[in-house]
């Protein structure tokens, strides 16, 4: 291995993070040098709502690796440090730290630049180029603190975006005694993650804490002193416009990948608009990988190309890129299952896969089933939803969707049987555990392949 290679990494966020870890696993004499332009080494985002609602204590409890933690480990860390260029012909990366002018050479550069939020054209949104008081879209942990100073019990918040961070939001705003409004301008919730019929359950249920208007676009706000006081809405059916008094305004519309360091560098980017990678997160330029958010990878159904963005692959990505930057072979999947999960107003909810909608192109056949998470017979059960989606011809497994009890543990079974294109009558047979006091004779996740089975027997 080469004791000289220097490694040099733009961005602490989690793929940056987990990618220098494990290339100092992978060699331990490298020189590995970071670039942070925050202020915070690694956190993890996906706790920053639950800070806001209080079940985390404390911003500091997301930092998971400390900037003594990289210096223990020889890993050098700069935060506070922006970098403006990479040198692709010399292997030159340039940054800005403060006033001072920072060059570190490299044999091996990963990018991990991370996205932006999407702010959707919401007029008036903005005075002098900036946000309006009281409108934020939450990335950072400055923006969750900027947040907490607008929460109190009593006054209003409305989400803008009804996917799983918008309706985290909710739920967390909810927890401390504000009254929320989402509005979405699909007609339903969830559009990423659940099919309407699976989705109109979790719809159901949080419409009794909230205020929810779907196929509704926010089109206009109205502010006093540069702080936000309105919000005007539009239906798409019907386009009547109604006013919502808020007194914060959360936009969890999606984001878009940050790619100008590595588009400047030569690296591909691909159709959805992230740097393309390949399996050991090498760029089109040699020597160059690139992690997490600003990066497309293929899924493994379709073999098509989909965005990244949830942090269970960003990692993955981040240990593919640190040990072969480092010199190591560690290849990922050909493709990734979109495995996620969340939970919100007492409802759990899970899928792996791509939803119906996203299957559109491949000949498919679906079974949906709701059961208890216990016998009829025993006290206590939970009302748990499977739907499985399999491939109308082979029979394969090619997605599921999970609403209610252990929907997450439910979901990574069969996010097992997709990896290993496990077919529905054979995943149908599966023996699953039973006692009374702990799990039914037959779990719902065979059931629901029961129903499948039933409609491809009729289908032949």
């Amino acid at each position: 291995m080469n004791q000289d290679k220097n490694i040099v990494i733009i961005g602490c966020g989690a793929g940056g993070g987990t990618s220098a870890q494990f290339a100092r696993k992978t060699d331990r004499k490298s020189s590995i040098v970071m670039f942070e332009k925050g202020r915070y080494p690694q956190y993890s985002k996906c706790g920053l709502p639950y800070v806001l609602s209080g079940d985390i204590p404390e911003f500091d409890d997301l930092i998971e690796f400390s900037e003594e933690w990289f210096k223990k480990a020889n890993i050098e860390l700069l935060m506070e440090t922006t970098v403006d260029y990479v040198d692709v012909k010399n292997k030159i990366v340039i940054a800005k730290r403060g006033d001072d002018l920072v060059e570190k050479q490299y044999g091996s550069l990963i990018i991990s630049t991370g996205s932006k939020p999407l702010i959707p054209p919401i007029q008036h949104l903005k005075e002098r180029g900036k946000l309006v008081d009281g409108v934020y879209a939450l990335r950072t942990i400055d923006d969750a603190k900027n947040i907490s100073q607008f929460i109190e019990k009593g006054k209003k918040a409305t989400i803008v975006g009804a996917g799983l961070i918008g309706l985290e939001m909710a739920d967390c705003l909810y927890k401390r005694g504000m009254g929320v409004t989402i509005v979405e301008s699909l007609s339903t919730i969830l559009p990423n993650t659940l099919d309407e019929d699976m989705s109109n359950m979790v719809h159901e249920e949080i419409s009794k804490n909230i205020m929810l208007f779907t196929g509704h676009l926010a089109t206009k706000i109205e502010s006093k002193d540069r702080k936000i006081e309105k919000i005007f809405i539009k239906s798409n059916e019907t386009f009547e416009e109604k006013t919502v008094d808020t007194d914060l305004l959360i936009v969890a519309t999606g984001t878009r990948p940050e790619i100008s360091l590595a588009k400047n560098a030569g690296c591909k980017i691909g159709k959805t608009g992230g740097i393309i990678v390949n399996d050991k997160s090498e760029t089109s330029v040699e020597d160059i990988y690139a992690v997490g958010d600003c990066t497309e990878y293929l899924d493994f159904v379709t073999k098509e190309p989909a965005p990244v963005g949830l942090g269970s692959i960003v990692v993955r990505q981040g240990i593919a890129a640190g040990i072969n930057a480092a010199g190591g072979d560690y290849r990922l999947p050909k493709g990734f299952l979109q495995t996620c999960t969340s939970e919100f107003f007492g409802m759990e909810l899970a899928s792996v896969g791509l939803s119906t909608k996203g299957l559109q192109n491949s000949s498919i056949v679906s079974g949906r089933y709701k059961g208890l998470s216990l016998p009829e017979y025993y006290p206590g059960g939970k009302p748990i939803s499977i739907k499985v989606i399999a491939d109308k011809n082979t029979g394969c497994i090619l997605a599921a969707q999970a609403v209610g009890s252990n929907a997450a543990q439910r979901i990574n079974i069969l996010a097992c049987a997709v990896l290993s294109e496990m077919d529905i009558e054979t995943f149908r047979k599966l023996e699953t555990a039973y006692a009374p006091p702990i799990a039914p004779t037959l779990d719902v996740i065979t059931l629901a392949c029961d129903v499948v089975s039933m409609k491809l027997k009729r289908r032949g």
